[in-house]
């Protein structure tokens, strides 16, 4: 019988509970979610169902809560409504965009800079999130359900510290996003972000290691993650990659993203909508802790330099810390024994 794999909260040792048994808790979630809008139903896709189950430990209270959370803020805020010109403004600076590669599994990638933050409106700041989220969902090939952030810290300051945008940014991506962040690279970090996040993890929930990741591109060790994760001939130079006609221009990304909301439509049907697919990870076995690392073994032949120290932050999907120092290289197989055995 295939296996699924769910991860327990209380000891991180993995829990195997058979497709038979995932199936009975999805259809116990929509009985218990009940009758929707033709939309909505369609965001309520098996696949769809799944992740809040994951992201609840396969509790069906739990998840059935979290999804219903959803459902309302989706029918209030209209994620699948918003347009380009209407958050234009706030994609001026490039401070977020979708890059035009994606990761060695084909993940669509978000690039994000945050010193390049040019409004004050945290409603319009979230909005604009919201946006980019939904638009790398769309963008997802069939076989993958996540994305990956680039996170850039060049000529981040003090005065780009924000608290409350922070928690708003989580609350939005914890609650309503469930697992569908694969990896976050935070690149070139100064020494006073440290701090920041420790106290801004008080925000999220403990559960996911190893999908942040602390890049520096002054330590060749560290590197060795982007090597891992990306073709760098397809990689902008700010990552360390050779594409040098790969960034942002305002005026391409536009129209490229005009492009994309003319396929919102087609996308909300049950034919062009990703998450009615089947689910990979149930059916693959693997917990999305395990996918994560399989990836980087699949990506690449290098060693990868991970401390021994594991900032546990989100308990849906979307953090948690991992520093990249030379003096803690570690065998990528190891790291993936002692994940598969529970002693990561």
């Amino acid at each position: 019988m295939t296996q699924g794999v769910q991860k327990s909260s209380s000891n991180g040792f993995e829990k195997h509970l058979a497709s038979e048994e995932q199936l009975e808790k999805i259809n116990e979630v929509r009985r218990l979610v009940g009758t929707l809008s033709e939309k909505l139903s369609i965001y309520c896709s098996d696949a769809s169902i799944s992740r809040y189950l994951r992201a609840r430990n396969w509790n069906v209270k739990k998840a059935t809560k979290m999804l219903k959370d959803t459902i309302k803020w989706r029918a209030e805020y209209k994620p699948e409504d918003i347009r380009w010109d209407e958050i234009a403004k706030e994609a001026e600076t490039g401070k977020i965009y979708r890059s035009s590669c994606t990761d060695k599994h084909g993940r669509p990638v978000l690039v994000m800079r945050p010193s390049r933050q040019n409004t004050k409106s945290t409603k319009g700041q979230i909005r604009y999130l919201v946006y980019c989220m939904e638009n790398a969902i769309m963008n997802l090939p069939p076989d993958q359900e996540q994305m990956v952030w680039l996170i850039d810290f060049d000529g981040y300051n003090l005065s780009h510290l924000s608290l409350k945008v922070t928690r708003e940014t989580a609350i939005v991506l914890q609650n309503h996003y469930p697992e569908r962040l694969g990896l976050a690279i935070l690149y070139n970090p100064p020494k006073f972000f440290e701090p920041f996040w420790m106290a801004a993890k008080v925000f999220l929930e403990p559960k996911t290691h190893n999908k942040v990741k602390f890049v520096y591109s002054d330590v060749p060790d560290s590197m060795k993650i982007m090597e891992a994760y990306f073709d760098v001939d397809h990689l902008e130079p700010a990552f360390g990659g050779k594409d040098s006609e790969a960034g942002f221009d305002i005026g391409k990304y536009a129209e490229r993203m005009k492009e994309d909301d003319k396929m919102i439509p087609s996308f909300w049907t049950k034919e062009g909508c990703p998450s009615s697919a089947s689910e990979p990870a149930a059916e693959s076995g693997a917990s999305l802790d395990t996918l994560s690392l399989e990836a980087t073994t699949d990506a690449s032949n290098h060693d990868i330099a991970l401390d021994s120290q594991t900032v546990s932050i989100n308990d849906n999907d979307d953090c948690s810390v991992t520093k990249v120092l030379p003096e803690d290289v570690v065998n990528q197989n190891e790291v993936l024994t002692a994940d598969k055995e529970g002693h990561a």
